[in-house]
């Protein structure tokens, strides 16, 4: 039986994420103000790679990463250091979250119990059940992040 709990926290998030991402300009999304490196673009790109490694992954699931967008939008990644020509249109990124979204669907309604409650390999002390419920909950900040740089440029 599916955790629907984990179905709904999936629905909320990842529905907050592309309602914020509508109607955001190509200049929006790469924008990024003064003394930070994190764009609108790179939060949405962030939020698919979480999602690729904390849910999908961490239930089995193949890893469906564009070439470079790990070393692009990981945790390990440096914005800064990204050309202005090496990032993918937005409109790219929602497409991947969209479609990220049925597969993260498809793989948690099938997840069983047991799955959900097992260790990760990699980090006995966590559950698969707590790496999906951290990657909606960083993506959940992220989605903030995204907020208030839309608010700031509002502003301005």
């Amino acid at each position: 039986m599916p955790d629907n709990s984990l179905l709904v926290l999936l629905d909320e998030v990842r529905g907050k994420t592309l309602r914020m991402l509508q109607d955001v300009s190509e200049a929006e999304a790469r924008w990024a103000p003064p003394g930070l490196q994190n764009s609108i673009l790179w939060h949405a790109g962030h939020s698919y790679i979480l999602a690729e490694w904390l849910a999908l992954r961490t239930l089995g699931e193949a890893t469906q990463v564009p070439d470079g967008w790990f070393e692009m939008f990981s945790w390990q990644s440096r914005p800064a250091n990204v050309s202005a020509d090496g990032w993918p249109p937005l409109s790219a990124v929602i497409a991947r979250l969209v479609a990220q979204r049925d597969r993260l669907r498809h793989a948690v309604g099938r997840a069983t119990e047991e799955r959900l409650a097992s260790t990760l390999t990699d980090n006995p002390a966590r559950s698969v059940r707590s790496a999906i419920v951290h990657g909606f909950h960083d993506e959940a900040c992220h989605c903030g992040e995204i907020q208030l740089l839309r608010k700031l440029q509002r502003s301005g």
